[in-house]
C-alpha cells in the first residue's frame, strides 16, 4: 500500500512538495521528511545542522518554549523528535553512544542560529582531563549512512613504550612522535610487520603525541569507505571539529592488506586509487588529512605505488626483537629463543604464560598490540 501526501503551506511563495510513503517507510523517515517540508517548500529558508558528542542523558536538545509534534525511538536505541516553535522546525536525532545531531529550519539565519544555540547549551558533558587518554573518532557506514562517534581510549606516552620495539623501529617511531604539521612532507604513514609486534599500541601513543595538533580517527569499515564516493567525501572533507582553531586529521585504517598488496587494484578495483588520491591527490588537497595504514604484509608485497618516494611521512617495520633485545625488556633470558620473540609474546613470558608459536606468514587479521 502506498499513501501519497501533498503538503502545501499558506506562504505565497512557497513551493509545494509531495510525500510518498509506503510499508517501508519507518516513523523515522515521516520525521525525517516532515523536518525536510518548511525548507524545501521555502516557508523556512534557512538551515543549521551540528554534530553532537558526549550529550548528557538529561538533556533536553530543544527550547524550553517548543512544541514537541513527532516522537520515534527504535530498539536499538534511535531516537527521532520533531519540534517546532514560531517561524522555526527543529529535528534532534539521538544514538545510544550519546551522540546526536540537530537540524534547524527557520524564516532567518538568526532565528536559526539562536535556537540551534539554545538547544546545545549546557547539553554536553565536559572531557575527562585525565593524561592517560585520548579523544579517538570512530567512522563507519551503517543505515542511515556515515557515522563517527568519540570515544577516550587509554594512550600511552611514547617513553613508556619505546622500548617494545625494534632498535630501527624504536628511532624511526621516535622521530614520528615529533612531528609538527610545519613537517609534513608525505601523507601516508605505513606501519608493517607480523602480528602482535606493536602496531596498534604505537598508533595509540602516537595520538597522545599529536594531541594539540592533530584529532585521530579510526575507520572500522576501510574497505567500504574506499569502495563509497560519498561515504570517503564525508570522512576526507565532511567532518568539522568543534575545537577553535584549525586541527589536522589522521585517519587509522588497520589491517589492509587487501588494498595495498601490489595486487591490490585487480582484486579491489578503485580502493587504491582512491587511497592515494586521498593521500597524493586531488582529494587530499582539499583538507589536512594523514592517513596512517597497518598491515601484516612484508614491504616487498606491497604495491610500489604504495611506498614510491615522497608519498610516506614515514615506513616503519614493527618485527621481532632480538634474543638480546627481548632478554633486555624481560630482564632475563629464560624463555626468550634464538630468534627473539615479538611484544605478544614477551607479554605473555612476563605473565607467566607460555607464549603461542610464531605463526606462518599466513593471512590472519585482526586488532593486535
Amino acid at each position: 500500500m502506498s499513501v501519497v501526501e501533498e503538503v502545501r503551506f499558506p506562504a505565497a511563495e512557497a513551493l509545494p512538495m509531495k510525500v510518498w510513503l509506503d510499508d517501508g517507510d519507518s516513523p523515522i523517515d515521516v520525521i525525517d521528511a516532515l523536518a525536510l517540508s518548511p525548507f524545501a517548500t521555502g516557508n523556512q529558508p534557512w538551515a543549521r545542522t551540528t554534530n553532537l558528542e558526549r550529550v548528557r542523558p538529561d538533556a533536553p536538545l530543544m527550547p524550553a518554549r517548543a512544541r514537541l509534534t513527532r516522537a520515534a525511538r527504535e530498539d536499538d536505541g534511535y531516537e527521532s523528535r520533531l519540534a517546532c516553535g514560531d517561524g522555526w522546525t527543529l529535528r534532534v536525532v539521538r544514538f545510544r553512544n550519546r551522540s546526536a545531531v540537530l537540524t534547524v529550519t527557520a524564516v532567518s539565519d538568526e532565528l536559526a542560529r539562536s535556537v540551534l544555540e539554545e538547544s546545545t547549551r549546557d547539553a554536553i558533558e565536559p572531557p575527562a582531563g585525565d593524561a592517560d587518554h585520548v579523544d579517538m573518532g570512530f567512522w563507519w557506514s551503517g543505515a542511515h549512512g556515515p557515522r563517527r562517534t568519540q570515544r577516550k581510549i587509554t594512550a600511552p606516552g611514547w617513553a613508556a613504550i619505546q622500548g617494545n620495539y625494534t632498535r630501527g623501529a624504536g628511532v624511526s617511531l621516535g622521530g614520528l612522535m615529533t612531528v609538527t604539521p610545519a613537517d609534513v612532507n608525505g601523507r601516508l604513514i605505513l606501519l608493517h610487520g607480523p602480528p602482535g609486534t606493536g602496531k596498534t599500541t604505537a598508533l595509540r601513543a602516537l595520538a597522545r603525541e599529536w594531541a594539540g595538533w592533530c584529532q585521530v580517527d579510526c575507520v572500522l569499515d576501510p574497505e567500504r569507505l574506499f569502495a563509497d564516493p560519498g561515504y570517503l567525501m564525508e570522512v576526507a572533507v565532511g567532518f568539522e571539529s568543534d575545537d577553535e582553531k584549525h586541527r589536522w586529521r589522521l585517519l587509522v585504517l588497520e589491517d589492509c592488506d587487501e588494498l595495498i598488496r601490489a595486487e591490490a587494484k585487480e582484486a579491489t578495483g578503485q580502493g587504491l586509487s582512491r587511497l592515494l588520491n586521498l593521500t597524493d591527490g586531488l582529494l587530499g588537497q582539499g583538507r589536512d588529512v594523514l592517513v596512517a595504514v597497518t598491515t601484516n604484509e612484508d614491504l616487498a608485497r606491497l604495491h610500489p605505488a604504495v611506498v614510491r618516494p615522497g608519498r610516506c611521512l614515514a615506513q616503519v617495520e614493527a618485527g621481532r626483537l632480538s634474543a638480546e633485545e627481548s632478554a633486555a625488556w624481560l630482564g632475563t633470558s629464560e624463555g626468550v629463543g634464538p630468534s627473539g620473540a615479538s611484544l605478544a609474546e614477551l607479554y605473555a613470558l612476563r605473565s607467566g604464560r607460555s607464549p603461542a608459536l610464531p605463526a606462518a606468514p599466513a593471512e590472519a587479521t585482526g586488532l593486535y598490540l
